[in-house]
């Protein structure tokens, strides 16, 4: 799909373009990209982490009021990016994500269809709301991208069995957090 979108005849894409590309399923790589973002070491620049955690807050809020796709405003769906930067990523990310469809596939449906998706959106949206405290801890902020990635992603491939390890991730997190309180 973002190949056609990046194969046109244009010199720039729209964000909007991008996102009609991806369709119903603009939430899961969202989500999955602002995760990777903020599991990388872009997690110790002071407020990365609470700016991405204001866009899963977007995101999952959206999912959860059942929204088909990402809504952002007009003038923001307007910016464009170079057709040709947009290509060389899309090179650049096709060997891993041929790598990560080959561990993944569709299985244990229930826990990211349905109800199941809105608990992922509501999980999201709680790791959210924790973000800015995992702030005051320069690099904390890494194992809740980390399990963003792996919600995002488990949508993305309809892999249940991601999404438990996710909420495995997330409840062990919670607790070590917790028990260092106390």
């Amino acid at each position: 799909m973002l190949d056609r979108t990046a194969d046109g005849q244009q010199q720039k894409v729209c964000i909007g373009e991008i996102i009609a590309a991806v369709g119903s399923r603009s939430f899961a790589p969202l989500l999955m990209l602002i995760g990777v973002l903020i599991a990388s070491p872009l997690s110790g620049v002071p407020g990365f982490p609470t700016l991405g955690a204001i866009i899963v807050a977007l995101v999952s809020g959206q999912m959860l009021v059942g929204r088909k796709h990402f809504w952002l405003p007009h003038w923001l769906l307007a910016r464009s990016v170079p057709r040709q930067r947009m290509s060389e990523v899309i090179r650049w990310l096709r060997p891993s994500a041929r790598f990560v469809d080959k561990l993944l596939k569709p299985r244990l449906a229930v826990m990211v269809n349905g109800p199941g998706r809105y608990m992922i959106a509501l999980t999201c949206l709680l790791i959210a709301g924790a973000m800015p405290f995992l702030e005051l801890i320069p690099f904390s902020s890494s194992a809740a991208g980390a399990t963003l990635s792996a919600f995002g992603l488990a949508l993305v491939s309809h892999d249940g069995a991601l999404a438990a390890l996710a909420y495995l991730v997330t409840g062990l997190t919670a607790w070590l957090l917790i028990a260092g309180l106390f």
